[in-house]
C-alpha cells in the first residue's frame, strides 16, 4: 500500500468517526463527508461547497460551485452557514456575517465588516501573496493557519487555533503582538478603546471537528492530528 492510499484511508476512517459522533452537524455538512469520502485525494475545488439558508454574492444568490473574485462580498442571513474554497483556503461562514475580499498592493485581504467566520489557510508554496485579515478593530497578518473571529463594532474575538498570525488593534498598532499556537492556546479579545486593547479570551464557538472537515476539503490535515500532513 503506497503513501497515498494510507492517507487516504486515514482520512476516510477520520471522516467517518466524524459523521457518526456527529461532529459536522446536520443542514447539510454530512454531504461535504460523503463527498470527501468519495474523492479520495480532494482536490480543492474552488467555490461554494456547502450552502444553508441566503447567501448572497454582492447582488446574487449564492449557488453550489459559484466562485468567489476579487472585490465580491459573501454575505449569510439568519440561520445561514456557507462553506467555501478560494484557492488554498477554505471557509466556514456562520449566519449574519459580511465578508469582503480584496486584492490590495501585491496581498489578498479578507475584510469581515460583521460576524463569525472559521477559517484554514494554506501555506508556502501554495500560497503566492500575502493575506491580511481585517475587522472593525483590528487588522490580523496571516501565516498558514487556522483562526476563527467573531468581528464587532467594539471588539474583535480572535482565536489562532495553529500557526502564526500578527495581531495589531486599530486603535494603537504599537500594541501590536506576534502569536504562535498549536491548539488554540491563546485566543484573545481585541478591543477598539481602553489601555489594554488586547485582553485573554476562552474558546468559543469552533470546534476541532470543524477545522478538520474545512482542512480536508482542500486535501490537507490540521497540525494537532496526530500523523498529520499539513
Amino acid at each position: 500500500m503506497n503513501e497515498l492510499e494510507i492517507e487516504r484511508l486515514a482520512r476516510r476512517e477520520a471522516l467517518l468517526k466524524l459523521a457518526a459522533a456527529g461532529a459536522l452537524g446536520a443542514g447539510g455538512l454530512l454531504g461535504l463527508v460523503r463527498e470527501a469520502l468519495s474523492a479520495g485525494s480532494l482536490p480543492a475545488t474552488p467555490g461554494f461547497r456547502h450552502i444553508k439558508g441566503p447567501v448572497g454574492v454582492d447582488n446574487t444568490r449564492a449557488s453550489i460551485g459559484m466562485n468567489i473574485k476579487p472585490g465580491q462580498t459573501v454575505m449569510t442571513g439568519e440561520g445561514a452557514e456557507a462553506i467555501y474554497i478560494i484557492g488554498p483556503d477554505a471557509f466556514l461562514q456562520r449566519e449574519k456575517t459580511k465578508i469582503t475580499f480584496e486584492d490590495s498592493a501585491g496581498a489578498q485581504v479578507m475584510r469581515i465588516i460583521t460576524g463569525r467566520v472559521l477559517s484554514v489557510f494554506g501555506k508556502g508554496r501554495e500560497r503566492t501573496r500575502n493575506l491580511q485579515l481585517t475587522t472593525p478593530t483590528a487588522t490580523i497578518g496571516i501565516r498558514g493557519t487556522g483562526c476563527y473571529i467573531e468581528a464587532e463594532e467594539a471588539r474583535t474575538y480572535f482565536c489562532l487555533c495553529y500557526g502564526e498570525a500578527e495581531a495589531v488593534p486599530n486603535g494603537d498598532p504599537k500594541q501590536k503582538e506576534t502569536i504562535r499556537t498549536t491548539h488554540h492556546e491563546h485566543p484573545i479579545y481585541i478591543n477598539a478603546t481602553g489601555d489594554r486593547m488586547m485582553a485573554p479570551a476562552t474558546v468559543i464557538n469552533h470546534t476541532d471537528a470543524e477545522l478538520t472537515m474545512l482542512e480536508n476539503t482542500v486535501g490537507r490535515w490540521p497540525p494537532f492530528q496526530q500523523g498529520s500532513r499539513y
